[in-house]
């Protein structure tokens, strides 16, 4: 009603929008700018890290290595679609975005976030084949196994990214230019429509619960095996080294499918800009930070790799 009532009263048509970001906190820009840069280069440096151990030690060439430097790598693509315009915002320095501008960082924001969202689910069945059929698991995950999860994951992410994009910007804008966000996000930029969006609510929640509560259910069952798999196993010790290789993907699990199940599966209506905010942060940022951090700190094999790697360039600078 208040959409269709916009319509009436105005039919200028929205050439760009502006995004209001974390504008209510004046005094916190500056030190929110300087928060956020760091946490930035912090995911950057921790990505960049990780693909590198991946790519140059030879122990690492796995399928879980692989799944996780593809995750890195869309992890960082991720942030650079949101994180330097919303620096940029933060100084003010540029708080407008055209209307092209909007739909291209909605498009290749949904497309990495469902590619990881995907990524995660394969990463549990490939957790599943170790720990449950460990005697066929290169037979099963093999390298061309793996390259064609990979791409159905980000096939299937941007081919979802591209229908809900269209969604939102088929509608016509022609009320407020006001995003109450800091990155065109589906939510924000639907309510600003000056037309019933009623259906297209309807049709995107239903790719919200096709991308997150079906990889989910499908991580849940590959964990329900695994923990039947390793109950049966009669040494304590047994029992840890198999499970200890899946609690850095059940950490970076639920953070994003909690985060992002908050945000994505309940109505556009429901949309409150001050505590939604707080939680896109959380997805945004800190779970990009933290698939690194987990994975290099949880992972003997990972931490073995990189002090190996620093060991070899001390020495290196020595001699």
């Amino acid at each position: 009603m208040h959409q269709e009532a916009w319509g009436s009263r105005n039919q200028t048509p929205v050439r760009e929008f502006i995004l209001l970001g974390f504008s209510k906190f004046p005094e916190w820009q500056h030190l929110l700018f300087i928060v956020f840069l760091l946490l930035y280069l912090l995911i950057l440096l921790g990505n960049a890290v990780i693909i590198t151990l991946i790519c140059r030690d030879r122990s690492l060439h796995t399928p879980m290595y692989f799944f996780l430097g593809v995750l890195s790598c869309s992890e960082t693509c991720y942030t650079f679609v949101i994180i330097p315009k919303m620096l940029l915002n933060l100084m003010a320095l540029s708080t407008t975005i055209s209307l092209v501008g909007c739909a291209t960082q909605m498009y290749f924001f949904l497309g990495f976030a469902v590619t990881n969202c995907l990524l995660l689910a394969v990463m549990g069945y490939d957790r599943y084949v170790a720990v449950c059929d460990p005697l066929h698991y290169t037979v099963i995950m093999n390298g061309r196994i793996c390259l064609l999860l990979v791409a159905a994951c980000c096939t299937g992410g941007f081919f979802v990214s591209l229908v809900g994009t269209c969604l939102v910007f088929v509608l016509p804008f022609c009320a407020s230019r006001h995003v109450h966000h800091f990155f065109c996000d589906v939510s924000p930029v639907l309510k600003l429509a000056c037309t019933d969006t009623h259906s297209h609510e309807i049709v995107i929640f239903g790719l919200g619960v096709l991308v997150l509560v079906i990889p989910l259910l499908s991580i849940c069952a590959s964990y329900a095996c695994i923990l039947v798999t390793v109950l049966h196993i009669p040494s304590a010790t047994g029992r840890r080294k198999a499970f200890s290789t899946c609690i850095a993907h059940l950490t970076v699990v639920t953070v994003h499918y909690g985060c992002a199940s908050f945000i994505y599966l309940r109505p556009t209506s429901s949309y409150a800009s001050d505590s939604d905010t707080l939680v896109t942060v959380t997805y945004t940022i800190i779970t990009p930070l933290l698939n690194p951090l987990v994975y290099s700190l949880r992972n003997k094999e990972v931490k073995a790799t990189l002090w190996k790697a620093i060991g070899r360039r001390t020495f290196s600078h020595k001699s």
